[in-house]
C-alpha cells in the first residue's frame, strides 16, 4: 500500500511541475525552472522621456491572479502624459509564481 501511495504523490507531483500553472510565455520561449525576461512593447514618435512607471500583476499556482499591470496604472504612477514607450518584464519560478510588469516612458 506504501508503494500505491508512493507512486501515486510521485505522479502527481510530476503532472503539477510539468504543467507550469503560473508560467508565461516570452517570444523568446519558456524556462522551465525560471523565467526573467524583458522586451519592448510599443514605441510612438514620441521623444524618449525622462519620467519612468510601472505597474504589476502577480500569479500565483496558477490559481490567484493579483494586480493592475495596466499602461495606464504604470503611466498614472509617474505623472506621464505622453508615453513614449512601454516595455514588459516577465518573471517566473519554477511556473508556480510569476509576476508581469509593465514599464511605461515619457514626459
Amino acid at each position: 500500500m506504501k508503494k500505491l501511495f508512493s507512486k501515486v504523490l510521485l505522479s502527481g507531483l510530476l503532472v503539477m511541475s510539468v504543467s507550469s500553472c503560473a508560467s508565461l510565455y516570452t517570444p523568446a520561449g519558456m524556462g522551465s525552472l525560471y523565467t526573467d525576461f524583458t522586451h519592448g512593447e510599443q514605441v510612438t514618435s514620441n521623444s524618449l522621456g525622462s519620467k519612468v512607471g510601472t505597474a504589476e500583476a502577480n500569479n500565483i499556482l496558477g490559481l490567484v491572479l493579483i494586480g493592475d499591470a495596466s499602461v495606464e496604472t504604470a503611466a498614472k504612477k509617474a505623472g506621464i502624459k505622453n508615453i513614449s514607450h512601454v516595455d514588459c518584464k516577465k518573471k517566473s519560478i519554477l511556473g508556480l509564481f510569476s509576476t508581469y510588469t509593465v514599464v511605461v516612458y515619457g514626459e
